[in-house]
């Protein structure tokens, strides 16, 4: 069970990492940085958090706490990207090291003990505070970028008035047991 439970989780962050891609993709680049108000995080703001958290919990993960010394979280919140290539780079440096650590898990290392701020949490555990945590901010930045887009907006989910097709294509197929996220990761793939 537990080697299915890893494959299940890798794929479901696989599946909210591109989410977050597909959303930035559709947005002009000065779009990234906007703040409607001084309260509001822009998306770029919002990409140096989960990097920041991303570093910070998962490198070397199983033998330090998970909230770095060097991490400076209040400096996440600072809107100071200047570039679309410049967000994406941190996005893929946070995106890289959270992937590699969860790659590098045994099943046996499940049950293990980490620490976020001295906290001990089984590694399941961390990783569940994670699945909840950065689809969070994925989901925020899905939110802001169809507000902020310009024209029509590429649904990443079933589309408005195609639920009908779409249910009557997965109930014409024999049942099957695999993740959800099989078909939609090659759906967002095209």
């Amino acid at each position: 069970m537990n080697a299915a439970y890893l494959d299940s989780v890798k794929k479901q962050f696989l599946y909210y990492k591109m989410l977050g891609e597909k959303a930035i993709n559709q947005l002009e680049p000065e779009q990234l940085f906007v703040m409607v108000n001084e309260d509001r995080n822009s998306i770029a703001t919002i990409v140096k958090h989960l990097s920041g958290n991303m570093l910070s919990r998962w490198t070397d993960f199983l033998t330090t706490d998970g909230e770095k010394e060097w991490r400076e979280r209040d400096g996440e919140f600072e809107n100071d990207l200047t570039s679309k290539e410049a967000v994406m780079q941190v996005w893929d440096n946070g995106w890289d090291c959270f992937l590699n650590a969860l790659n590098g898990l045994q099943p046996n290392q499940l049950s293990e003990i980490i620490y976020i701020r001295n906290e001990g949490h089984t590694v399941v555990e961390a990783i569940n505070r994670q699945l909840a945590h950065y689809p969070y901010h994925v989901g925020q930045i899905v939110f802001y970028a169809k507000q902020l887009k310009h024209g029509a907006w590429d649904s990443l989910s079933i589309p408005r008035n195609a639920s009908s097709s779409y249910n009557a294509d997965k109930f014409s197929k024999d049942k099957s047991i695999k993740n959800f996220t099989d078909d939609e990761l090659n759906r967002l793939k095209q």
